[in-house]
């Protein structure tokens, strides 16, 4: 952090080897990026705080200030990637490094040694990604509910990979949508290449069979890795060619097909040296392969063939001696040892060495049989330490490709995240958007939401948007649970989506380039922020008025309506107008204030849409279907008797709208009202009344009064008489 509001950041995927730095600005910007990245551990400088939620965050670490020195941090970053300086990363900022450095040292710390697996430093840059705040990634559910469920997100949609290391990269890919048109291009043209003749599903038969490289090659590089790492590692380089075979043959690939390469080297290693079905541990022993080492093959024979060698040890010397009582034994006391009977003990051949008497018998012991116990009562042990030896040369020879695997790692993932898009463009129609030039267009023709349709039970009601530079807001009216949220959040995520390189459901789409995705739907209080709901509200809406721009989507829904009428649509209003007026952002606002509606009569770029219902036997029947004007009313009585509110209580709203529409002031009933109406007693209930009324008889005297022109008395008696209009 630096006293021009600008926060260094860091990430560092200790497993995978994925480092990466950025640099925001301001606590919004920190909390959005936090809230992508969504760290296990967090460190900071205890001279510092965090913003909103994150203060107090579990695995939030204080380190020392000097830990994040600028200077300390480039010498060591430059000598872990042994540079002579950063600019081959993109020159990361001061801030950037210093945070960089310090992440640096500390997993060095907690490993306790070096970390030769972390090679480069990838640098973030906003300006390459359109960018959304932690509100909007909260508010579009994309990896995670507003209850915390991962179910029924966006990523739960788009995620049908079959790595583990495919899925990460899936995420990432959501909460990082890009503005680069050449990347997007290209993503969509490799997903219709995949399309075409059902490429996807071949490949994705052979991405079942490999395993999370980027986790394996970082325990290699750790020396950490255990031996089902490595036979997981072998399964999935020897699946790399057929992987590169599936593929078509597009020029669009040919640098993918290039970064997963093939390791036939490797590939033939791992399958000599560690047994198909290793125990899970190094210390069980049993991980290397017969024939790898004849070393360690000799001691293995002589641990488990140790009673056929003493057979066959006694055949040789009963035969060499011809003496008939010649045995092989061993105790524990004497070790291995030739026993003969005293009357044969005197013809021992020369190289017989006494070692012990008995009353009927003399014991032995040979030069053979000597080497042959060293190595028996020690086979076990040094096969096991000499294994263990083995093992680590082996994770040696694994890590001096590390680099090249990581890379062929990172195409797997790439690869099976776009085989995982055109599996589900495939399976759920969905539809190739065009990325037109002109940032001036948002048109959507029959989209639907993506989580939503394929939760519902019934069939999802398509709704068609267009934004251009004509028409850059609509005002969205209609019922409660009429889809003004569904509506909004559909257009987010189709436009998200776009950016992804992905396809969207939808009939067909144009969708030009955005910088920023805005949201303000829905709030909560801020309990531990000292904040309430209103206050949560006002400042996702301040956020959105200064950051907004013509290349934003701004999503608007029920701005106001956490305080009274008047200041909520004071507040609505203005806010509306300035997106309209200044920003001329790409704005969905949904309200229930009608007279919003107005807005289209007195600023251009405004147009309104609703979405309608209908009533049947005194219920509400709501159609979702958006068609363009304002809606005629809000239907909220009937929504609330739809959700079980008392009749009594329905009626005695009902009876209030009126006098509210008449003009009159509230009172409180003198009994309980006595009928109550059901289904088969049909309550009319009107239209919403605007606030907005005509001048009252006091404002129009008041109008036709000029003070300069008045006496003092005249003044009083105009005083008077607008006493007795009240």
């Amino acid at each position: 952090f630096d006293h021009n509001n600008q926060y260094g950041c860091a990430s560092l995927d200790l497993a995978a080897g994925r480092f990466v730095v950025t640099q925001v600005e301001g606590a919004e910007q920190l909390q959005a990026l936090l809230e992508r990245w969504s760290p296990a551990e967090l460190l900071l400088s205890e001279e510092h705080g965090l913003p909103g939620r994150w203060a107090e965050r579990p695995g939030t670490r204080k380190r020392p200030g000097w830990e994040f020195d600028e200077d300390a941090a480039r010498r060591q970053l430059c000598q872990q990637f042994q540079v002579q300086d950063l600019a081959g990363f993109g020159e990361p900022t001061a801030v950037a490094v210093a945070a960089a450095g310090a992440l640096l040292g500390y997993a060095k710390e907690t490993q306790r040694g070096e970390l030769p697996h972390i090679t480069g430093l990838a640098v973030e840059s906003f300006d390459d990604a359109v960018a959304m705040d932690a509100a909007t990634r909260r508010n579009l559910e994309l990896t995670e509910t507003l209850d915390g469920q991962e179910q029924h997100t966006l990523a739960w949609v788009l995620d049908s990979t079959q790595t583990a290391m495919g899925a990460r990269l899936l995420k990432r890919w959501v909460h990082q949508p890009l503005r680069n048109r050449t990347t997007l291009t290209k993503r969509q043209d490799q997903i219709d290449a995949l399309r075409q003749g059902w490429c996807f599903e071949s490949a994705r038969d052979v991405l079942n069979d490999i395993g999370d490289m980027e986790r394996i090659l970082g325990r290699v590089a750790l020396r950490s890795a255990r031996p089902r790492d490595l036979t997981r590692l072998h399964a999935s380089l020897k699946a790399l060619p057929p992987l590169i075979g599936t593929l078509p043959a597009a020029d669009c690939f040919f640098e993918l097909i290039e970064r997963i390469g093939d390791f036939p080297n490797q590939v033939e290693l791992l399958g000599t040296a560690v047994i198909e079905n290793p125990p899970m541990l190094i210390r069980d022993g049993g991980v290397i392969a017969p024939g790898y080492s004849a070393e360690l093959d000799e001691l293995r024979s002589i641990s488990e063939n140790a009673g056929a060698i003493l057979v066959d040890i006694e055949t040789r010397e009963r035969e060499r001696t011809q003496l008939s009582t010649l045995r092989v034994k061993y105790n524990r006391v004497h070790g291995y040892y030739i026993e003969l009977s005293r009357r044969e003990s005197d013809q021992a051949p020369a190289d017989y060495q006494r070692r012990q008497t008995l009353k009927n018998a003399e014991r032995f012991i040979t030069p053979e049989l000597k080497e042959f116990e060293d190595k028996a009562l020690s086979a076990s042990s040094k096969a096991l330490a000499l294994e263990k030896r083995l093992y680590e040369a082996l994770l040696e020879k694994v890590a001096a490709d590390l680099h090249a695997l990581q890379r062929s790692a990172a195409a797997v993932a790439e690869l099976d995240v776009l085989t995982s898009l055109a599996e589900r463009a495939e399976a759920l129609n969905w539809v190739r958007p065009q990325l037109v030039d002109d940032d001036s267009i948002i048109e959507i023709v029959d989209g639907r939401h993506p989580v939503v349709e394929q939760v519902l039970d019934d069939a999802f009601v398509p709704n068609s948007l267009h934004l251009d530079d004509a028409r850059r807001m609509v005002i969205i009216t209609g019922p409660n649970m009429g889809g003004k949220s569904t509506y909004m959040r559909q257009t987010a995520l189709i436009a998200l989506l776009a950016h992804l390189g992905s396809c969207v459901p939808a009939a067909s789409a144009r969708i030009g380039s955005l910088d920023r995705i805005f949201t303000r739907i829905g709030s909560s209080d801020d309990l531990a922020g000292g904040r309430s709901t209103f206050m949560v509200e006002m400042s996702e809406t301040a956020n959105i008025l200064n950051n907004a721009t013509a290349q934003s989507l701004v999503l608007m829904d029920e701005i106001g309506r956490g305080t009274s009428t008047f200041d909520g649509l004071s507040l609505a209003w203005a806010a509306a107008e300035h997106l309209a007026r200044n920003l001329k952002a790409f704005t969905l606002f949904a309200t229930h204030y009608f007279e919003l509606t107005q807005l289209p009569e007195q600023l251009p770029g405004i147009y309104n849409a609703h979405l309608t219902a209908s009533e049947h036997d005194n219920r509400i029947v709501f159609l979702h279907r958006v068609q363009e004007g304002p809606a005629s009313r809000s239907y909220g009585l009937q929504v609330a008797q739809l959700a079980g509110v008392p009749a009594g209580v329905i009626q005695q709203a009902g009876e209030k709208l009126r006098e509210l529409e008449a003009g009159q002031n509230l009172t409180v009933n003198d009994a309980p009202p006595t009928v109550i109406p059901t289904a088969r007693t049909p309550t009319t209930m009107p239209a919403q009344a605007s606030l907005f009324s005509e001048p009252s008889a006091v404002e129009h005297a008041l109008k036709e009064l000029d003070p300069d022109d008045l006496t003092p008395k005249q003044a009083l008696e105009a005083l008077y008489k607008l006493r007795g209009l009240l």
